[in-house]
């Protein structure tokens, strides 16, 4: 049993009418010029026919008459013909004209259309490049710099006659010497200022030159 199944869209509607009539129907190459009313013609001959319906016929039908090759094909000298193709006449010259006004028309069309697309792309690949140019680039991370070892600052121990008030000296502080001042001395007890201010006692033993 054949399939019935009804044509999806257009191209299948011309597939199948170019296989059931090939002498007059054609899906590549330079199409001929169809006999005027051929509609009608496809209508009665494809009536009983599940496959297809009258609006698809139409439908495909003017989509095959709109293509370029067919336009092509209306030329002068050029006979129309019928679904077994057999020559229906030649064409008169108004529909000549016509379908060279509609294929010039359509080649506009899809030229300015080209164009169009084309300088969509080149705005987006130039926008493109501005965004790229307007980011700085990412910086790299620096390696951390090895942090400088301070040498110690070598100290010695204040001489006896080097405790005496006025003079500059260092005391150790623990975390290392600080500079200060002997503002007072009372026998191993030394009253230094130091450098911030701040004033403290501490033995003489601690102070440095």
């Amino acid at each position: 049993m054949e399939n019935s199944e009804k044509l999806a869209n257009s191209k299948e509607v011309i597939a199948y009418i170019a296989e059931r009539f090939p002498k007059c129907f054609i899906l590549e190459g330079e199409a001929k010029p169809l006999k005027i009313g051929i509609f009608q013609d496809l209508a009665e001959r494809l009536s009983d026919d599940p496959k297809v319906s009258k609006t698809q016929l139409r439908a495909g039908l003017r989509q095959y008459t709109s293509s370029w090759r067919y336009l092509h094909g209306v030329k002068p000298g050029a006979s129309r013909v019928d679904l077994d193709g057999n020559l229906c006449g030649e064409l008169e010259e108004e529909h000549i004209e016509h379908a060279k006004a509609t294929l010039d028309e359509s080649k506009s069309k899809v030229a300015a259309r080209r164009k169009e697309q084309a300088k969509k792309v080149r705005e987006e690949a130039k926008a493109k490049k501005t965004a790229r140019a307007a980011t700085p680039p990412k910086r790299r991370p620096q390696p951390a710099a090895a942090k400088k070892v301070e040498k110690p600052v070598e100290t010695r121990a204040l001489n006896a006659d080097e405790v005496t008030v006025g003079n500059n000296v260092s005391v150790n502080m623990g975390k290392g010497n600080m500079p200060a001042t002997i503002v007072e001395i009372n026998k191993d007890d030394v009253r230094i200022r130091l450098s911030n201010g701040l004033q403290m006692v501490v033995k003489a033993e601690n102070l440095r030159s």
